[in-house]
């Protein structure tokens, strides 16, 4: 089994407009599948890798033009200035779940095993799906599966959560369902669990805050001409990166500077959001929901 299937890889490299002496960075390493297709399009250029996953197979690309940051992309203004870039050719980020993540039952981020409530794609940090679940006040359970997985009943389900967890912690998939039985619509139990597991999977991960600070570390390094290439799996963050990409904030709301000029430093090259075809949803299950916007760094 891959560790990780790529979507959409020609379009995201296509999106790149690649350069061959260009400086492109990999926000979302993965299996490495989106970083070698860049590399195989570099002669003098460099690419600069995130992954905050110790699992991630970054250690089997031996190339001098490959760096490689054991960290979230949060950190992607800083650890450039570290490598001595100050500006980059282009930004790629595939969000969402890796494949590995998905097909291995103890990360704890399907729901179709009775794994432990993990869900963390860094391993290392201090809290998980189980600490989220029995640890967070009743109020903020009902934002979370409100906000994170546009749950309806919301408030009825973080207080079913914690009067199951006065009697037993939550720390495996069973006990979840086990506290929440009755709730789940009984023709859409599957659409209902996905949701729910992402918005605590969003919460564990800081995910929507993490591609906020993403975004906005974009307008400073990506250098006028250059790209921001991304994948989105869900509503949320998609909404997130087509604001951005239309009023460069992800509220959209499009700003004027002193001048009544829109403030607005990339332009979408993709007009219509790109989707996988079918052979590709067919190979690919993660394929399923993926979206790909394209914008362009202009000259201010």
């Amino acid at each position: 089994m891959d560790y990780h299937i790529p979507v959409l890889l020609q379009e995201s490299i296509d999106g790149l407009q690649l350069k061959p002496e260009g400086v492109y960075v990999d926000a979302t390493f993965g299996g490495g599948g989106h970083s070698r297709e860049i590399l195989r399009n570099l002669k003098t250029g460099h690419l600069i890798a995130f992954d905050q996953d110790p699992e991630s197979k970054a250690d089997h690309i031996h190339d001098e033009r490959f760096l490689f940051v054991r960290h979230n992309f949060r950190y992607l203004k800083n650890f450039l200035r570290w490598f001595g870039f100050e500006q980059v050719d282009g930004v790629l980020a595939d969000l969402g779940v890796s494949s590995h993540q998905l097909d291995s039952p103890e990360r704890g981020f399907s729901y179709r095993e009775d794994t432990e409530l993990d869900m963390r794609m860094n391993t290392y940090a201090l809290e998980s799906a189980a600490d989220v679940l029995n640890n967070r006040p009743e109020d903020e359970l009902k934002r979370i599966f409100r906000d994170h997985g546009e749950l309806p009943r919301a408030a009825e389900l973080a207080a079913k959560i914690v009067a199951f967890r006065t009697v037993h912690p939550l720390k495996t998939v069973e006990h979840l369902l086990e506290a929440i039985e009755g709730l789940m619509p009984a023709d859409r139990q599957a659409k209902y669990l996905s949701r729910l597991f992402q918005a605590i999977r969003i919460e564990v991960n800081r995910e929507l805050e993490c591609l906020k600070e993403l975004l906005e570390q974009c307008t400073e390094v990506i250098r006028p001409g250059g790209r921001l290439v991304v994948i989105t799996y869900h509503s949320l963050e998609d909404r997130m990166v087509k604001n951005f990409i239309r009023s460069g904030n992800t509220r959209g709301m499009i700003e004027k500077d002193l001048y009544g000029h829109y403030a607005c430093p990339f332009r979408a090259v993709n007009r219509r959001v790109i989707i996988p075809d079918r052979d590709e949803i067919r190979r690919n299950k993660r394929a399923r929901s993926a979206k790909l916007r394209i914008a362009e760094r202009v000259d201010e």
